[in-house]
């Protein structure tokens, strides 16, 4: 019997901004097929394009069947959701 793999771990940056979004990209590519945490705690800034990246990556691990959640989320990071309006994402942050 096989066990249930256990949640990768992401710690996000204090700045995802423009130059950020490539890297993240990566990253989230690296830990595809694997359930997921992203720990959001330290976001003090949050960009467009990065999080375009982190809803890309819900919709693909919810294609996947892949469990998938931000924890620990800043005020800064729950306040750009609610500024762009990321109804998408909002139920998979975590309060923590």
């Amino acid at each position: 019997m096989t066990e249930p793999a256990s949640a990768s771990r992401l710690q996000l940056i204090e700045n995802l901004d423009l130059k950020a979004a490539g890297p993240l990209r990566s990253e989230l590519l690296s830990l595809r097929h694997t359930p997921l945490d992203i720990d959001a705690s330290n976001v003090q800034r949050l960009g467009g394009l990065c999080l375009q990246v982190l809803m890309s990556a819900q919709a693909t691990w919810a294609a996947d069947t892949i469990p998938f959640a931000i924890s620990s989320p800043s005020p800064a990071f729950q306040e750009a959701l609610s500024l762009f309006g990321a109804e998408d994402l909002q139920p998979f942050v975590q309060q923590g």
